[in-house]
Order: C-alpha cells, then structure tokens, then sequence
C-alpha cells in the first residue's frame, strides 16, 4: 500500500503514524523527521532547511523532491510505503505522481486528518514543552498554519479529483482517531 498522511502541523501525523506502521508493516517516512535529523547534524541540507524551517516556511520543492525520491527507492518501500509530510504542495504532488508512474506505481489513499486551528496551536505548544522543538513557538506555529492553508490544503482538491482522498476528524482521542483511520485502510485492503 502506498499512503500519505496528511493534514496541517499538529493534526497528529506523527502520533498515528507510529501506529500505522506497527499495524501495516509499511516503511514510513516523515520529511520533517529527515529534515531535523539534518538539521540536527549540521548538514549542508539541514543549514538550508533550518534557515527556512525557522520562519515556518517550506522547505523548496526541489530539495525534499530529491530526499523522497531517493527514500523511496530504498528496499524497505519498495513493496509500500507512508508518507507524512509530503507532498506540501500540488507541484510536489505532481513530482510524486511522476516518480511513481515511471515506475508502474501510484498512491492508493490520501488520508487527511481534520483538526481545527485553535486545537493545532493548543497541541503544538503542549508538544513543545515536552519535546522543547525550536519552531514550536506560537507564531510560528499561526504561520505554519497560514501556509498549510495558502500551499498544502489545495491538495485536498487535487487528491479528491484522483479519487483517493478519505477525510479523518482528528479532534477525538488518538485511539479513537486511529480507529477511524484504520477502518479506511480496512476497506482499501478488502
């Protein structure tokens, strides 16, 4: 199976993410993971990323097209894999579409989970006195949100043209929104 997990910050990618794999046996692979990993390793990529990622910004298309296309040649995704965090944007959806296509293969769901804004700002700042993650502040945090709104919500409409789009409300508790997650990829897998 091939799926994205999407939503804006805070929506519980992540948190469900975890439980996704451990379920399904599919590799996952987070953007944000591989970015503060560089970040926090002092890459040549991680400098670039932080100085975009401190402002609440997009990462540019070119550079995480090219991280996920190398992560998903690796043998592990190779049968499946889960996206959290990409594609932000339709020219990155459309970069995907590509990749995959050249080689037979497409995204069989996108699953969305749907938290409203208030609750994100609420999470988020919780998130980041337990993690202490440096772009958890609450303005960049009301700026991540304005950009998911203007870059990455348009997705939503190119996904639901393709027929693959399955919408989550993410405001119960984190089993309860697995188990609403988990009875979409049950009925994909019948």
């Amino acid at each position: 199976m091939r799926l994205i997990l999407f939503g804006p910050p805070g929506a519980g990618k992540g948190t469900q993410a975890v439980r996704i794999t451990q379920k399904y046996a599919t590799a996952h692979i987070s953007t944000g993971d591989m970015l503060r990993a560089a970040v926090k390793n002092g890459t040549e990529l991680g400098q670039l990323a932080k100085s975009y990622m401190d402002k609440g910004e997009l990462v540019p298309d070119g550079v995480v097209i090219g991280i996920i296309k190398d992560r998903i040649g690796e043998n592990d995704a190779k049968s499946g894999f889960m996206l959290d965090g990409f594609p932000r944007t339709v020219p990155q959806a459309e970069a995907l579409s590509e990749m995959l296509n050249s080689t037979g293969a497409s995204i069989d769901a996108v699953v969305s989970i749907e938290v409203n804004d208030e609750e994100i700002v609420k999470r988020i700042l919780e998130r980041q006195k337990i993690e202490g993650r440096e772009d958890d502040t609450e303005d960049v945090v009301r700026n991540r949100l304005k950009v998911y709104r203007n870059q990455t919500e348009p997705l939503k409409s190119y996904y639901a043209e393709e027929g693959v789009l399955h919408e989550v409300d993410g405001m119960g508790s984190i089993d309860d929104v697995f188990g609403k997650i988990d009875s979409v990829l049950a009925d994909l897998r019948a």
